[in-house]
């Protein structure tokens, strides 16, 4: 009879409340209440039908309980996020109007399709329960590689020595690998269970599979965004830092055994930020043409001129962004990009979840590090290399990386209150 009272009252309480998620979570919570009320009157001499009654009576009405639940846990969307998202995807509409590349109706049915895309995938994953994730480390990891193999054996095409993959309009490169490594490194760490030497194994096979892709700039993201996972995980501060140096000797090791095989523009690209002037007719020439084309950009642009920029839609669309809209938007456009970030990092203290938490500090330094690095060619803080400005670069792959990561803030924020107190 108290079994069924119990029972009764919960479904009093869920019944008010919209949601499922939340249903689930306030059940949960309120059948753990209800039996450590029952044990504290069961310790005071009532018998154990007599405790589950008044456990129910002290919980009040549940018709008020169920409002007030409904309420407080309720999914939650980070409109902020939102907003910064949907302003980045606008504004990467800019550089095509510019470029005049948006008179061609191809380009401009591609460029709203990829904008959809990637609309879309950040919405179905918000709407996804990121708290499963945490289960299918390994079968994400298992994707992430057989994915480079498919790419490294069955490509059916090759544009500047890049194996790819392509189906009409849509082209899938390496990059796409990553989101599947970033949820599974964020289970891996997630886990007490990770132990060093696995470490190990697993972060160096992604490595060996992207190099024969050409694929060094992705690279350099994988290892920035698996190594600030990996300080924000359950190991000890001894052992991240064993695992941090061995690891980074390990990749010296390896770079210097690999050299030899580098792309010969690649090494070239690296010399000619050294000294652009030597290579001013081969890859020095881009470096100083984009020094010359910041410098002519002034506050306002050059809207009325026609310039030559070198990848102007895609690495260097942050340039071609300046030069034909002025500084002003140009620092406008920044200012949007690094607030996307301080927005994510901001939401991390209110995560209870450790694993929401890992998904969150990933997901960050995998934007952020696209992020500088792109905006440092630029620069010329670093080096040239494939790097694309995240929602900006025109690209199917790239946005739809960006808004991977987008959608994955968001659903770890939609759940920031239903996550359970044990």
């Amino acid at each position: 009879m108290a079994n069924n009272k119990k029972q009764i009252f919960l479904n009093e309480v869920t019944d008010q409340i919209k949601s499922k998620e939340a249903k689930t979570y306030v059940a949960k919570e309120l059948n753990y209440h209800l039996k450590e009320a029952k044990q504290t009157w069961m310790a005071k001499g009532l018998s154990e039908t007599e405790a589950e009654e008044k456990a129910v009576e002290q919980m009040g009405s549940p018709t008020k309980l169920g409002i007030q639940m409904n309420k407080l846990h309720r999914p939650k969307v980070d409109w902020w996020l939102v907003t910064l998202l949907a302003a980045a995807l606008g504004l990467s509409f800019l550089p095509m109007v510019s470029l005049g590349y948006m008179e061609e109706p191809h380009f401009l049915i591609y460029k709203i399709l990829i904008v959809l895309i990637g609309i879309t995938a950040a919405v179905g994953i918000m709407l996804t329960d990121y708290r499963k994730w945490k289960k299918f480390g390994w079968q994400f990891y298992l994707i992430g590689v057989l994915f480079l193999l498919i790419l490294m054996f069955f490509p059916n095409t090759v544009i500047n020595g890049i194996p790819l993959i392509k189906f009409g309009p849509i082209t899938i490169e390496s990059l796409m690998a990553l989101p599947f490594f970033f949820l599974a490194w964020a289970s891996f760490f997630y886990s007490e269970k990770l132990k060093v030497w696995q470490f190990f194994l697993l972060f160096l096979l992604p490595i060996f599979l992207f190099l024969p892709l050409s694929s060094i700039s992705t690279v350099y993201i994988y290892c920035v965004m698996t190594f600030v996972m990996l300080w924000w995980s359950k190991f000890s501060k001894r052992v991240k830092w064993m695992i941090s140096t061995g690891t980074f000797s390990v990749v010296f090791v390896i770079c210097l055994l690999v050299w030899p095989f580098i792309k010969p523009y690649q090494v070239v690209r690296l010399l000619a930020f050294i000294d652009p002037e030597k290579f001013s007719t081969g890859a020095g020439f881009t470096i100083l043409k984009i020094k010359e084309l910041m410098s002519k950009a002034g506050w306002y642009g050059q809207s009325g001129t026609r310039d030559f920029i070198p990848e102007a839609h895609t690495n260097f669309v942050f340039v071609s962004f300046t030069y034909y809209y002025g500084w002003l938007f140009g620092v406008l456009l920044v200012m949007i990009l690094l607030l996307f970030a301080a927005r994510i990092i901001a939401i991390q203290p209110n995560i209870k979840d450790s694993y929401g938490k890992l998904l969150l500090i990933g997901g960050v330094a995998l934007y952020s590090v696209q992020l500088f690095s792109n905006i440092g060619m630029v620069l010329g803080l670093f080096p040239l290399t494939t790097m694309s400005l995240p929602f900006i670069s025109y690209g199917l792959m790239p946005t739809v990386l960006n808004a991977i990561l987008a959608g994955v803030v968001l659903s770890v924020y939609r759940r920031k209150d239903l996550v359970t107190s044990r």
